[in-house]
């Protein structure tokens, strides 16, 4: 009978030790991309974005400013101070990061080109989603170049569990031919349509500055670092 270390030394000498070795390719990255204005960024615009990065697994969820929204009024305060408080917003909520290229071009904020930028810097295999909301999805026929868009990423359409509305006529051929019902069966880099269904909180920035232009304290709408900015540097205060 062979001893223990006789065995194991046949085992051994049964290995080919020029077989190649087959290893698992590494899940591609996921990355979320919120544009906005954030004129303040509020508890709603956060709470949600983490939501769905946590429910898709998100690496990183990228909050982008705007510097000139093609399809909003221009925003009450500067580019600096809205990225000064994303970024207070976000600091240490891993995997919320900050996203300042938009606030670095001076031309319109089109989501296309930022996603092209995007794209550029990212493995090719890397899934991007685009996270919008209902009636931003819905306006969609309106915006710079947004039948590309699908190129470049898949599209995450954030939407109330009450809501009772339909799509354009323009976005119900897309959506028949892209829609997936399943958030976390997207595949691949881009190209397809899934809804995440969620109850945002009740907040607007436009009761933020609402109340600031009163006189209200907006203490527990906006994390406590954006209120100490806020207040720090006498924003969206009515002018005497």
């Amino acid at each position: 009978m062979a001893s223990c270390a006789a065995r194991r030394r046949s085992d051994l000498g049964d290995l080919n030790p020029s077989a190649p070795v087959t290893t698992r390719d590494p899940a591609p990255r996921r990355i979320g991309m919120l544009g906005g204005t954030f004129d303040p960024v509020h508890i709603g615009h956060l709470r949600g974005a983490l939501e769905v990065a946590e429910s898709l697994a998100l690496d990183e969820l990228r909050l982008t400013p705007s510097a000139r929204p093609p399809h909003r009024g221009t925003p009450q305060v500067s580019a600096k101070d809205r990225l000064a408080m994303v970024e207070c917003a976000v600091a240490g909520v891993a995997p919320l990061v900050v996203d300042a290229r938009e606030l670095q071009r001076d031309k319109p904020s089109y989501t296309i080109d930022t996603l092209e930028l995007m794209r550029a810097e990212l493995a090719a295999q890397t899934q991007v989603f685009l996270l919008l909301g209902w009636d931003a999805f819905c306006g969609l026929p309106t915006w710079h170049r947004w039948e590309e868009l699908l190129q470049h990423c898949h599209i995450l359409v954030l939407q109330r569990p009450d809501a009772d509305s339909e799509p354009p006529d323009a976005l119900r051929n897309l959506l028949a031919a892209r829609s997936v019902s399943d958030p976390l069966a997207l595949k691949g880099p881009s190209g397809q349509i899934a809804f995440v269904w969620q109850t945002p909180l009740a907040v607007s920035a436009t009761q933020i500055r609402q109340l600031l232009a009163s006189g209200k304290s907006v203490r527990f709408l906006v994390p406590d670092a954006v209120l100490a900015y806020i207040d720090a540097h006498g924003l969206y205060r009515a002018s005497n």
